[in-house]
């Protein structure tokens, strides 16, 4: 891993305008036309933005070598992975507030945009801690593994568990209707201004991207030393993420051992970051201060071989353990739900 970056300057804020102001299009788009998304239009909204950063990685390749451009691809790959399964956190958020269908694009729009924002912050303090304490990643390998081992033991309860205490937290301190108005934070009922639902959907989703920041954050700097990288990898990992919670809708709940793919990627990266930290060691009671040169080094073709392929298999497995107890009539898929779209203009 690299810490100067040869990204021409161009490149970079040329790169930052236009994603920009593909967001901004995007908010417009939901802003003007709400609606539910059909299957088909998700699936081409997704698959447009999953090709849109294979784009970015090829101009990354181009334009500034094949080092930083299989970084953004090993970086875009782990934070798409990631985030799949943060879906999960957003699908539960949904269903505790009954979140009528359709105001979800609204509600997982701000939500994305939030968790831009909250990963940008940590992108920067990331990047300080880096320049300050070259220590710094003894202590974001140890994070990663915890986090890791977390994910295998008790898979998405602690996400359901935290997510419910917050939620329980604010419905006994908020004096909040049922009622939802579009995106309105305060309604008129009985003749008394209440909080929407709506408020603490908001918050929520807002808490769980807080925590997927801290969780993912070290695990692309793991990866790439660079800001700039880790940026870009994060945006467009969560451009797309509103239109395949439409596309996977329940599916996302049925992938069993996605959260095991998870795990042995956070802890391939947790190590990794060891490794990394002993082949730079500056800490005097680690091999006497000296740069620990035996462990192996990991480069960046083989991060994201290692990546893909445990994503591959998690999903792949999950897939046919679903068919398995679709067949044996273990599980029973929901019906879609039929939604008015003529009610989303209201």
């Amino acid at each position: 891993m690299s810490v100067e970056l040869s990204i021409p300057l161009w490149f970079e804020v040329g790169s930052l305008i236009v994603l920009s102001l593909i967001l901004l299009l995007d908010l417009l788009r939901v802003v003007w036309k709400p609606h539910v998304p059909s299957t088909k239009e998700s699936a081409l909204w997704v698959g447009f933005y999953v090709a849109l950063a294979l784009v970015f990685a090829w101009a990354m390749f181009i334009f500034s070598g094949e080092q930083y451009g299989s970084e953004f691809l090993a970086g875009w790959v782990t934070e798409y992975s990631l985030s799949v399964d943060n879906l999960f956190v957003f699908v539960l958020i949904m269903a505790s507030f009954s979140v009528p269908k359709r105001y979800q694009q609204e509600v997982l729009m701000v939500g994305i945009l939030l968790a831009i924002v909250f990963r940008g912050i940590f992108i920067l303090l990331g990047a300080a801690l880096i320049a300050s304490f070259s220590w710094i990643f003894y202590v974001f390998g140890a994070f990663l593994l915890v986090v890791a081992i977390q994910q295998l033991s008790s898979g998405r309860e602690d996400d359901v568990q935290r997510e419910n205490a917050v939620i329980r937290f604010l419905r006994t301190r908020i004096d909040m209707t049922n009622t939802y108005d579009g995106m309105k934070f305060r309604i008129i009922e009985d003749g008394k201004k209440r909080w929407t639902p709506i408020l603490v959907v908001l918050i929520a989703i807002g808490t769980a991207d807080v925590v997927f920041a801290v969780d993912s954050i070290p695990a692309i700097y793991g990866i790439t030393e660079s800001p700039f990288i880790v940026f870009t990898a994060n945006v467009f990992a969560l451009m797309g993420l509103r239109q395949l919670y439409f596309l996977l809708g329940d599916l996302i709940d049925k992938l069993a051992y996605l959260h095991i793919g998870i795990a042995f990627i956070l802890g391939f990266i947790g190590v990794k970051l060891v490794f990394h930290a002993l082949h730079t060691n500056e800490l005097p009671f680690i091999n006497g201060g000296e740069h620990v040169d035996w462990v192996p080094v990991i480069g960046t073709w083989e991060s994201l071989i290692v990546i893909v392929v445990a994503m591959t298999i998690a999903v792949v497995a999950s897939l046919m353990k679903l068919k398995k107890d679709l067949d044996t009539g273990a599980i029973v898929l929901p019906e879609p739900e039929h939604v008015d779209q003529s009610d989303a203009k209201n």
